[in-house]
């Protein structure tokens, strides 16, 4: 399959009204050409500066704008941060990531993020920090530090996007991508689905990722959890099939990136996260908070790997390596193989 830039929202359009199966068949054939199959990379994600953001993003209990369960806190000193890394590290995370509410990073706290960026790397872990907009030097100091990946979501389409924020602009968002792009790091970049949006936004949204000049590294896919007190805390739930869908689609528009099933995952059940992983969804954040909201246990999670099979087996040759040894890929070689009617119409005639 080629690996495009050049989508349109028609033809994502297209994708989303597919049969269910022959979706999740397509993704899953994309996975195995270019991912490891039955591995889930898994990261933490800890809250190092919590609540009073200046942003207006009516999704987010952090908002000093909205009157939530929330309690602000300042910058975490950095003993509690690699405290909390090495927990990550010991339950099995791979990447620690590190998120501050803020519109943006001030001058006076980068000393403090580049040493916690430091003492991370120095424990064998990726690091990942999310900290709002960036300048082209703040970009720089952070990569100069070690960082691996800068995690800044584009939310949703840029035609509903004034629907959900005001304060930033989606020009804004980009910027910040490209400013990280040229420092050298990898980008981690995705959306929330079920604020409101149409299936055209979704569309929209995944169109805007994926003709990026260079695919997210990182693509998490997020599931909007209501919280009491935000505008958004009574919005219709999203479907969990159109969920599904989305994250194959994910999957097909950008066959390279990890597509990480984020937020939302302690609204699903075992057998929508299995189907989110058969379309193509291969990280996911471990631990049960989620900066401020609920996520499964990593017992919870481990069990359920259990079940699938999943990191039993880490492959350590990269997916153009592995053996082409597996069912599905046999399956496909065999349907591309098997003669077609004209040809065994021939065959009998003759």
């Amino acid at each position: 399959m080629e690996v495009r830039h050049n989508w349109t929202v028609a033809e994502v359009q297209q994708l989303m009204e597919k049969p269910f199966m022959d979706l999740l068949f397509e993704a899953q054939c994309v996975h195995r050409q270019y991912q490891q199959s039955n591995y889930v990379q898994v990261s933490t994600l800890l809250s190092i500066k919590t609540g009073a953001c200046p942003e207006d993003c009516k999704y987010c209990p952090q908002s000093a704008r909205y009157t939530t369960d929330v309690e602000k806190e300042r910058l975490m000193e950095v003993d509690r941060v690699l405290d909390a890394a090495q927990k990550a590290k010991n339950a099995g995370s791979t990447r620690f990531c590190m998120g501050a509410a803020w519109k943006n990073p001030k001058a006076r706290d980068m000393p403090h993020l580049t040493e916690m960026i430091k003492g991370v790397k120095g424990m064998g872990l990726e690091t990942c920090m999310t900290l709002g907009m960036l300048t082209p030097d703040q970009a720089d100091e952070l990569a100069g530090a070690g960082l691996d990946y800068y995690n800044h979501n584009l939310d949703t389409s840029p035609e509903f996007y004034g629907n959900i924020i005001t304060t930033r602009t989606y020009q804004d968002r980009l910027d910040t991508l490209s400013h990280v792009r040229d420092a050298g790091m990898k980008i981690c970049s995705g959306g929330i689905i079920g604020m409101g949006e149409s299936a055209s936004d979704r569309a929209g949204l995944f169109v805007e990722l994926a003709n990026l000049p260079t695919h997210p590294e990182s693509v998490p896919v997020n599931m909007l959890v209501k919280v009491k007190g935000t505008p958004l805390e009574a919005v219709d739930d999203v479907d969990p099939f159109d969920f599904i869908r989305l994250i194959a689609i994910a999957r097909i528009m950008m066959p390279l990136s990890a597509v990480r099933l984020s937020a939302g995952r302690e609204d699903m059940n075992e057998q929508m996260q299995t189907l989110c992983f058969m379309a193509g969804a291969n990280s996911v954040f471990y631990g049960c908070k989620l900066l401020t909201t609920p996520n499964p246990s990593e017992d919870k999670d481990m069990q359920l790997f259990d079940k699938l099979g999943i990191n039993s087996q880490q492959v350590s040759q990269r997916p153009d390596e592995i053996e082409e040894n597996d069912l599905l890929d046999r399956v496909v070689e065999r349907v591309a193989a098997r003669p077609s009617q004209d040809d065994l119409f021939y065959e009998a005639s003759v």
